[in-house]
């Protein structure tokens, strides 16, 4: 039998179960399993999409992108923003005091400076708060913490860290905090659905950055991903 087939049969015993079930009974309803629940109960399901850093997949999630060394932290999170702007996302980004980014940068990578709205913030609670108003308007689609330097030893409190979750499963929008810390040092918190590491590795006047998982809730940690991109002016 093909899984053509196999499909076929398949909706076949739903159409027929629900024809048999009388209306408005319940526990009838209830005994009418999906076609998915079917295919995984028979061993047809199919296997997930490829793990991947895109704002799409990181929408909904409270992620963490820290590393220490040759980072590309900001190589990384430039690339969400870009993303977002060619899907018509708004993108805002909180920062702290020494931590920033280089705007001709980010114009030579195509990011669109008049459509990127820019807060300043005296602390890392100061930020979460500023991301809370942000993420609580439903305007924006992707919205960067950078915690910075100062960032190694920052925490958000639980109840703010689940607000700030809250709003961006209810806005499909992905929060992205970037922090300076080791793989091993423990991360912003418990809410984190995704920590990642992003490293750079210099390949004549190019270098890789590759963005590899450290935690992931969803999918188990250890998947990768890299591109190479062209290095800052002066690199």
């Amino acid at each position: 039998m093909t899984d053509r087939d196999d499909d076929l049969s398949a909706r076949d015993f739903l159409a027929h179960a629900r024809a048999a079930a009388p209306s408005g009974s319940a526990r009838a309803a209830a005994a009418v399993i999906s076609l998915d629940e079917l295919r995984l109960r028979r061993g047809l399901d199919l296997e997930p999409a490829p793990a991947r850093w895109g704002r799409a997949q990181l929408a909904g999630r409270l992620v963490e992108l820290s590393a220490v060394g040759a980072v590309a932290s900001l190589t990384a999170a430039v690339g969400l923003v870009l993303e977002a702007q060619v899907e018509g996302e708004p993108v805002a980004w909180v920062g702290l005091p020494g931590a920033s980014f280089y705007p001709p940068d980010l114009a030579d990578s195509g990011v669109d400076l008049d459509g990127l709205v820019v807060v300043r913030t005296p602390t890392p609670e100061a930020a979460g708060r500023a991301a809370d108003r942000l993420l609580r308007s439903g305007a924006f689609g992707l919205v960067v913490i950078d915690l910075g330097p100062g960032g190694a030893g920052a925490a958000l409190s639980m109840g703010l860290q689940g607000r700030l979750v809250g709003l961006a499963q209810r806005h499909d929008a992905a929060l992205v905090c970037i922090t300076e810390k080791p793989a091993d040092a423990a991360s912003l918190g418990s809410m984190v659905s995704l920590r990642a590491e992003a490293l750079r590795v210099r390949q004549g006047a190019r270098y890789r950055c590759a963005v590899r998982a450290l935690k992931d809730k969803r999918r188990g940690p250890g998947w990768a991903q890299d591109e190479e991109v062209d290095g800052p002016a002066g690199m």
